[in-house]
């Protein structure tokens, strides 16, 4: 059973339920239970304000009965199995740190984006969650990075590399020049520092970084592919030749557009907590919601989060020992 936050997404309720349809699995849907029409066989539609505006943490700690609150309960008392939210970033972070609770050992979570790429598929995180952080968290997200990647889409040993101004072990803030050291010196396939440019191109499977940079490296990639998209369009459109050229290209052109489209990964994923909780864009269209329903319940297949607890374990980098329990607080 999956908790489906119905609020927040750009389309309102409707995308959400249509998402839900298109994805045919049980859910328990948080929102205005009037608009969200036939869901799944086996789901629930349960009446639940929006969470309203603000500053985050006050706004889930002031409404109790919003609809992302709701759902992070409904997981954190084990009547669905995950969350999945396209509202807002800050109000869904915060309702599961709150109610769905970090790892025992586990310093922080993080927001992990998957960017489709021509070339293929890197995990950016955190892309958010941090905006400051200590070498420690870096440590912890390269790991969790690395589990997401090995347990839900499997990469055997995912390349991992530290999001720095050059390649150079010496380069960066003080931060990163410890957290690169402590992840040379561990069992990960740590290749090192890597640069914005290597984003673009797919060059590892795992690039870490803080909140505050993953979020502009993100929203910078997503305006410039967005950019580059309506450029290609007005170049087409702009004479005969060009238009039938259009034309001939339109399979290829339409090819990758589907696979670097950000409704084909669903959305980001909060690692570090006891349970998957997916955050969709708020952009997202219906096959993006059924995507991102589609991820959390590959995330409860896969064990992700046990998954997660144990390799942060095994590399003996949680906070404090014995820490790879999902059940205690």
């Amino acid at each position: 059973m999956i908790a489906l936050d119905a609020h927040g997404a750009d389309g309102g309720a409707a995308v959400v339920a249509a998402g839900a349809r298109l994805a045919g699995l049980p859910v328990l849907a948080f929102g205005p239970a009037a608009a969200l029409g036939d869901l799944p066989d086996g789901s629930e539609a349960i009446e639940a304000p929006a969470v309203p505006g603000g500053e985050p943490a006050l706004a889930v700690r002031s409404n109790p009965d919003s609809s992302v609150v709701q759902g992070a309960v409904a997981v954190a008392e084990g009547r669905a199995e995950a969350l999945v939210s396209a509202g807002s970033t800050g109000a869904a972070l915060a309702a599961s740190v709150f109610h769905v609770k970090r790892l025992r050992g586990v310093h922080r979570p993080a927001i992990a984006a998957l960017i489709p790429l021509p070339g293929g598929r890197t995990l950016l995180l955190d892309a958010g969650a941090n905006a400051e952080v200590r070498p420690e968290y870096l440590v912890q997200f390269a790991h969790m990075g690395a589990a997401f990647m090995e347990a839900v889409h499997g990469v055997e040993r995912p390349t991992v590399g530290l999001l720095n101004v050059g390649e150079e072990p010496g380069k960066g803030t003080s931060q990163v020049i410890e957290a690169h050291e402590a992840l040379a010196g561990g069992d990960l396939n740590f290749v090192g520092n890597v640069e914005g440019g290597d984003l673009a191109s797919a060059a590892v499977d795992v690039v870490v970084t803080d909140g505050f940079t993953g979020n502009v490296a993100l929203k910078t990639m997503e305006g410039t592919a967005k950019a580059v998209g309506g450029a290609v369009g007005e170049a087409i459109r702009s004479g005969v030749v060009s238009s039938i050229g259009g034309l001939l290209a339109k399979p290829k052109l339409n090819a990758i557009r589907e696979r670097t489209d950000p409704n084909s990964v669903g959305g980001a994923i909060l690692l570090g907590l006891r349970r998957p909780v997916v955050i969709a864009h708020g952009s997202s269209s219906p096959e993006g919601i059924a995507r991102a329903i589609d991820l959390a319940n590959s995330a409860i297949a896969q064990e992700m989060v046990e998954r997660t607890a144990s390799a942060l374990a095994s590399a003996g980098v949680l906070r404090s020992a014995p820490a790879g329990s999902v059940a205690e607080s």
